[in-house]
Order: C-alpha cells, then structure tokens, then sequence
C-alpha cells in the first residue's frame, strides 16, 4: 500500500501514452497496472497544495478557500485568459501574472470528444492535449501573451467548440480528422474576427503557424465503457475495481471512471 496526497497524474506521449500518479514524493507507473484490479482508500484528510493547511473541501483542485481567494493562479481570468486584468493593476500576484501570464502561448485545435478550440502555455505541450483526451492536435497560432490567446480564442470559438465533452471522450467517440484541412476552414471562416484580434496588438505578437506538424495520441485503453458511471471520493471514500485503460485525467474502471485531477491534494491509499 502507498499512502499520501495525490496530483493530477503525469502523462508521457509515447505509443500508448504512459502514465504515473503522483503520491507525495512517489511516482507510481500505473500502466503496468491495466487489466488488474486496484483500490483507491479516501481517509477523509485533504491538505491545501498551497499551504499546507487541512482543508473540508478542496477548492480550484486542491486549494483551501483562503489560498483560492488570495492566489492569481485560482482567479477567473486563469479559466477565461481574455479577461486579464493585469493592465489594470489589480492582478492578484503582479509577480506571478507577469512570469506565468507573459510568455509563448499556442492556440491550438484538438480532436477530443469532436473537434474543439483551445490554448496553452508553450512547456504545456503535448501535456494539455493528453488532460483533455484529445486523439489529435494541430498547434495554429503562437502568441505572445495569455491576454493574446484568449482574444484570439474567443474569435474562432464563435465557429467551433472551446469544450469537450468528457463522457463522449471516455467512450473512445471521437473520429479521427483531417486537422489541417479543419484548420484551413476554420481560418477562411473566422478570417475577419482574427483580423481584428491582429489589428489590437502589435506585429508579430500574433504569429500563424505555418509549418506545425499535427500529434496523434494513443491511450492505454483496454476497453471504454458504454455508459459512463463517475465516482466521487466525497461519496464513495472506497473506489476498486479493474483498471480498463487511462485516458485524458481518467481512470477507466469496470464499473466506472475516476477524475484523478478532480481529487488533487486528497490524502489516499494505493492497493494493488
């Protein structure tokens, strides 16, 4: 048995993905486990991954409330990039926002559940992509700020989702597509509002990536479920089962999926 609180799980591309959950300090290899039954134990302790404190309830994955309301990283603009307020001097941690909000980000296309619209940090990658369970991506714009990739989000999610749908993507629904001749539609499509988005900022900050090759991602899964049953350590402080297969932050189980990143800074008990 391996004890401590847990982390969204690491993820490797590879061919399949491989997968490790970190527990404390220990990085446990789950791959090696699919097929076999494992045991997930909830003791009731959850600590703030900022803190330290213990916590009841576990905000913005793995906070207690007063990191939430204190740390920039919990803020909303971190959900919706185009509401940065840092130019208005009332950034949370102006120190914070300028080392993590001012560097390279990609505006990308995904094919998770369908085809979806989204942004990342430019070390994110392909690490994004695998949370979401995309089976494809295709990197589109390189901008230099994250102010800049919500702007240019918000242009072209007025053509196409910004959202997958976690259920369809747990039952392995999405069907492979042709995503340089989707980002060459989308682009012709959404070519005014982008225009836009370029004329507001300076030349070069907006930079359309020509020559990005599309990732093809293969999970570890054995078999997806046809219907999607989700645990809750808050209600089931007992999760086991079979592991059939890990896909985006999910454990698929026999007899149900868990969101790991969900339960980020719950104490837990491994068996295996």
């Amino acid at each position: 048995m391996i004890e401590g609180h847990v982390k969204k799980m690491h993820a490797t591309l590879g061919s399949p993905v491989e997968y490790s959950l970190p527990i404390d300090e220990e990085l446990v290899p789950l791959n090696p486990y699919i097929g076999k039954k494992i045991k997930l134990t909830h003791p009731g302790d959850i600590h703030c991954s900022n803190c330290g404190k213990r916590t009841k309830k576990s905000y913005s994955q793995g906070f207690c409330y007063v990191c939430m309301t204190k740390l920039a990283q919990c803020d909303l603009c971190i959900m919706k990039p185009e509401t940065c307020h840092y130019h208005l001097g009332t950034c949370r941690e102006p120190q914070w926002g300028e080392q993590f909000c001012f560097q390279d980000h990609f505006v990308y296309l995904a094919n998770s559940s369908g085809l979806k619209v989204g942004i990342t940090r430019h070390t994110q990658v392909p690490t994004r992509w695998i949370d979401q369970g995309a089976i494809q991506a295709l990197p589109i714009f390189k901008v230099k700020t994250r102010l800049q990739s919500g702007e240019v989000e918000m242009a072209l999610k007025q053509y196409v989702s910004d959202k997958t749908d976690w259920r369809k993507m747990l039952k392995g629904l999405a069907e492979p597509k042709d995503m340089y001749e989707e980002r060459d539609l989308l682009l012709a499509t959404a070519q005014d509002a982008i225009s836009a988005v370029q004329a507001d900022n300076n030349d070069g900050d907006i930079q359309f990536l020509t020559d990005a090759k599309q990732v093809d991602i293969e999970y570890p899964v054995l078999e997806y479920p046809d219907k999607v049953k989700s645990f809750n350590f808050d209600k089931t402080p007992v999760i086991e089962g079979v592991l059939k297969g890990i896909k985006g932050q999910y454990l698929i189980l026999d007899n149900g999926v868990l969101n790991i990143r969900k339960f980020t800074s719950y104490n837990l008990q491994f068996d295996a």
